[in-house]
């Protein structure tokens, strides 16, 4: 019996020390900010910068406003980028009380400079025509070119063809900036649009309102 109250003693100091030298980048801190543009004294938002964890795979943007929020451990680094901007990271503080932290990461634009392109037009329209006579434009690549370029072909892409992670990503952000763009106040009518009354007038005339049949 003592060595059975001995044995479970020594099993709960163990686990104790376990848990006291359980790494602190263990820890999960809830992280929150605003994205600012500090190149000057105007401070504005920096809306969808991109906010990786580095070495992982995990990250978040901030939204139009400049605001984001994710959960990290305590010893991860964070790297912001957005275009127009130098990349920044940021660390957290050693030591924390709390498992909030909020910041307010201040971004510089990053002026890129490219390199100077220059058109050179053909020498001459003889020599234009050269080129343009020994150009392969057999019947066999303008069939081909017709069937690519074909309605039924373009359609038939739209639909089977699936959006890849960067078209899904810019699809959420064109939803949500149009969701942003009349916030607070309710959306136009298109009642009101003298464009999306000539399209109803063109439509009309067309017989596109006809039956099928008739």
């Amino acid at each position: 019996m003592k060595w059975q109250i001995l044995f479970f003693f020594v099993a709960t100091m163990a686990f104790n020390l376990q848990a006291q030298v359980e790494p602190i980048e263990e820890q999960l801190i809830q992280l929150s900010g605003m994205v600012l543009d500090g190149t000057d004294d105007n401070l504005y938002p920096v809306p969808y910068t991109n906010i990786h964890v580095t070495g992982t795979a995990r990250g978040t943007y901030s939204d139009a406003t400049g605001f984001f929020s994710i959960v990290i451990r305590a010893t991860d680094t964070l790297e912001f980028s957005a275009v127009g901007y130098k990349t920044v990271r940021f660390g957290l503080p050693e030591k924390l009380e709390e498992t909030r932290y909020s910041i307010v990461q201040l971004m510089t634009q990053d002026a890129i400079n490219l390199p100077e392109t220059v058109v050179f037009p053909w020498p001459s329209r003889d020599h234009l025509r050269l080129e343009f006579l020994a150009m392969d434009v057999t019947p066999e690549l303008q069939r081909y070119a017709a069937e690519n370029l074909a309605e039924e072909a373009l359609q038939r892409m739209r639909n089977e063809v699936k959006l890849d992670g960067n078209e899904h990503a810019d699809y959420y952000l064109r939803q949500q900036a149009r969701e942003y763009y009349h916030i607070g106040q309710r959306p136009p009518m298109n009642i009101f649009n003298p464009i999306a009354w000539k399209q109803f007038f063109d439509a009309w005339k067309r017989g596109d309102f006809k039956k099928k049949g008739q």
